[in-house]
């Protein structure tokens, strides 16, 4: 695993970051096969430990379901989109973009035990 910079891609990239290390990213492995095709996972384990919480769509609200409310890891099985995840309600605070097909563990702060909202682009 590395930590997200260039190799990563533009991860990152684009948006305004208020946190200098966010997440860990690799290419998604065995342990995040129970992720469906189109959903972004949160996991209450690092390394996608544990069933996933699952949400499709754009979501004002994640702090709602408990696998988001505390997640330590993330999985972004979009089918054609990469998606940002915020750690405010309604698309505030800070935001990162998780990559398609990446996954993200363990999480940092602001996103550690609070991945609060998403949109996918």
């Amino acid at each position: 695993m590395q930590r997200l910079l260039p190799k990563a891609g533009v991860v990152l990239g684009a948006v305004a970051l208020t946190a200098t290390t966010l997440m860990i990213a690799s290419p998604a492995n065995a342990a995040y096969s129970d992720c469906p095709a189109g959903a972004l996972c949160a996991y209450l384990g690092t390394n996608g430990a544990g069933d996933p919480g699952t949400v499709y769509g754009d979501n004002t609200n994640l702090l709602q379901y408990n696998k988001f409310n505390n997640a330590e890891s993330l999985y972004n099985n979009g089918n054609n989109c990469d998606v940002r995840v915020y750690s405010g309600l309604n698309y505030t605070g800070s935001v990162a973009l998780a990559q398609r097909g990446w996954w993200y563990s363990p999480l940092y702060s602001p996103w550690k035990d609070n991945v609060a909202s998403n949109r996918w682009c």
